[in-house]
């Protein structure tokens, strides 16, 4: 099995000026277009995993991808964090696409999965908690515990995309420009291969709006 290597401190600094050097060999103004403002298409909500860079996975460049991760990818109503990037990336940068990105293996998952006292992490990992018990008898009837474990990291990351669709940004930007368009992913890390889980976004839409429809579509009028 191969073990990475470590890169010191020193060698990054000395891997940036190699980064600059490729960029400005190809484009003299690569940094003056995009040192002049940002423009992103995609905002990308995954875990904060070391192994999942967000714009490598997605073949992206600097500037096209709008990123906020946290353990677990979570979108919390509590959390002012994730919450604040998705306005500012719905409100001012009108990105077309809200991508919620989880991956096989995630430990908060698995932490989640477990019947332990984490301390500070429980209120945390309470809302994975809550996913599973969403899904219980899904869940319990699959007998491989990690192929189990592989569920509830898709079912997390359908139940933290119907979080995104749940706001009134999302809600009240897709009635008045037909985006954003919220999708859920699964990184598989054994193969670097995305998996979309062909989350209907409307049919969700729709469905959640009985309950949770912030259109305002009577001041609208």
């Amino acid at each position: 099995m191969k073990v990475f290597k470590m890169t010191t401190y020193k060698q990054i600094f000395e891997n940036n000026r190699d980064w600059v050097a490729s960029k400005t060999g190809g484009d003299s103004d690569f940094f003056t277009k995009l040192s002049a403002d940002q423009n992103p298409d995609y905002l990308y909500i995954g875990c904060s995993d070391s192994r999942v860079p967000a714009n490598e996975i997605m073949g992206l460049d600097p500037g096209e991808l709008f990123v906020h991760r946290n353990i677990a990818n979570l979108v919390c109503a509590t959390d002012l964090n994730v919450m604040s990037v998705i306005n500012y990336g719905v409100r001012q940068l009108n990105v077309k696409h809200i991508i919620v990105c989880g991956h096989y293996g995630c430990g908060g998952v698995r932490a989640a999965m477990q019947p332990k006292d984490l301390g500070i992490l429980n209120g945390w990992l309470r809302n994975i908690r809550d996913v599973y018990r969403f899904h219980k008898d899904e869940l319990n009837a699959i007998t491989d515990e990690m192929k189990r474990y592989d569920r509830l990291v898709e079912l997390n990351v359908q139940e933290q995309c119907i979080n995104v669709i749940k706001l009134a940004s999302v809600q009240q930007e897709f009635e008045r420009t037909g985006y954003p368009i919220v999708h859920g992913w699964v990184f598989d890390m054994k193969t670097g291969l995305l998996k979309d889980l062909d989350l209907d976004f409307e049919k969700i839409l729709r469905g959640i709006q009985e309950i949770y429809d912030l259109t305002d579509k009577k001041s609208a009028k």
